[in-house]
């Protein structure tokens, strides 16, 4: 791949799957191959049996019930028929919903959709840290309001909002509340019941588990969620998301979810401790580094620092084989500065010189030590070269420079 040594930080975009996912996957892949929906046979039973028995484990981890779990493609289609399918089952109520400004683009893109077809959508502010104000949700909610959609935890800065809270208002008004847990399932605990969750999406890939399978829980009682489809074709999922089930997908989210939930608190504990030293050794040797998200309610794996007098790509271009991200991965193409960092009010400058690190399951001391060692060394020359962090380190404020122009 490389001559020079590869270290992955940037779990926040994919993991690597779980070498016993894989083995529960293979046996579906080759001897049981059969389609879950073909019930005459042994083969399409065996696959409808390990559908139902990841589908159980899976419903379990939320506290939920096995019916409640549909399968999807990840949690892009599970955050599109979540929202789409609700508001259009719903604007007979009305057709305003509400989110954040520092959701997830599947989440932002399908919102765009419906104000485009004539919803309203209101966007609650953000703190610097990431926070939404949770009077400013409550005084959101309208008699039209349909869908509350706010995630758990964010992909780029790692903070968590307070979704128990969140639900408890939305029951209250009797409106829906939709979570993007595409960040915490597996990690955090989730309780669909405890924390009023009517609809919940997920992804396997997120926790060493298969890309391409993901899940949208959809409540059955108290009140009973109903969706309309956004993909048509054989009723599959009891009509809610038509198409052949990927069965060895299946089987590796059951696994990779029954592998998370066995070590959890262990796993949660040193990954924290593998984010906070990183942390602690780019803080206390470099200047000017700002954290960016909640420092105390955020995500074990996460670290989004900004890099003040530096640009993040030329800086990750500085430390080649180490695998991390400026913005967020699934819009990494553009240069824009992160949408998420401009929400929090963080200017241009330090929002284009974030990086975001993602430790995991695999990662390991000697691998966190090595990447700190490469950045650091990597930052202290760009800044060389930086007029405008000489000019700092003088004491001089930049924002209060008149710049001469020729």
């Amino acid at each position: 791949m490389a001559n020079h040594r590869l270290v992955y930080l940037d779990s926040q975009a994919t993991t690597k799957l779980e070498p016993r996912v894989l083995e529960a996957m293979m046996p579906f892949l080759t001897e049981d191959f059969g389609n879950a929906a073909s019930r005459s046979h042994d083969f399409g039973w065996a696959a409808e049996k390990a559908v139902d028995h990841a589908r159980e484990i899976l419903a379990a981890s939320l506290g939920g019930k096995s019916r409640e779990i549909v399968f999807t493609s990840g949690a892009t289609e599970s955050n599109n028929l979540a929202i789409l399918g609700a508001a259009r089952m719903y604007q007979g109520k009305g057709k305003h919903v509400i989110s954040a400004a520092t959701e997830h683009k599947a989440v932002i893109d399908p919102l765009k959709r419906l104000e485009s077809d004539g919803w309203e959508v209101t966007w609650l502010d953000v703190d610097d840290k990431g926070r939404i104000d949770i009077d400013q949700l409550r005084a959101s909610i309208r008699p039209d309001t349909t869908l509350v959609t706010l995630m758990h935890g964010n992909n780029e800065i790692g903070t968590i909002h307070p979704i128990a809270k969140i639900g408890a208002i939305c029951h209250e008004a009797g409106v829906l509340f939709h979570t993007d847990a595409t960040q915490t399932f597996g990690k955090e605990t989730l309780d669909v019941g405890a924390m009023h969750i009517d609809l919940l999406s997920a992804s396997a890939h997120k926790m060493y588990g298969p890309k391409g399978v993901g899940l949208l829980y959809v409540r059955r009682r108290n009140p009973r969620v109903r969706l309309e489809p956004i993909q048509f074709g054989g009723g599959h999922e009891r009509g809610m998301r038509s198409g052949t089930l990927n069965v060895p997908g299946i089987v590796g989210f059951g696994k990779a979810t029954e592998l998370c939930l066995e070590n959890r608190e262990a796993e949660q504990a040193r990954m924290a401790a593998l984010r906070d030293r990183l942390q602690q050794r780019l803080e206390s040797e470099l200047d000017f580094v700002r954290v960016n998200g909640d420092q105390e309610n955020r995500l074990a794996a996460n670290l989004n620092i900004s890099f003040a007098y530096i640009e993040g790509e030329s800086l990750i271009m500085g430390i080649p084989g180490i695998a991390v991200s400026s913005g967020s991965a699934c819009t990494s193409a553009s240069l824009e500065p992160s949408y998420v960092l401009r929400a929090m009010g963080v200017g241009d400058d330090m929002a284009h010189s974030s990086i975001r690190f993602g430790v995991s399951r695999f990662s390991t001391e000697d691998e966190v030590d090595y990447a700190a060692d490469c950045l650091i060394a990597a930052v202290r020359r760009l800044r060389e070269m930086s007029p405008l962090y000489e000019m700092a380190l003088e004491g001089i404020d930049i924002n209060s420079v008149q710049w001469q122009g020729h």
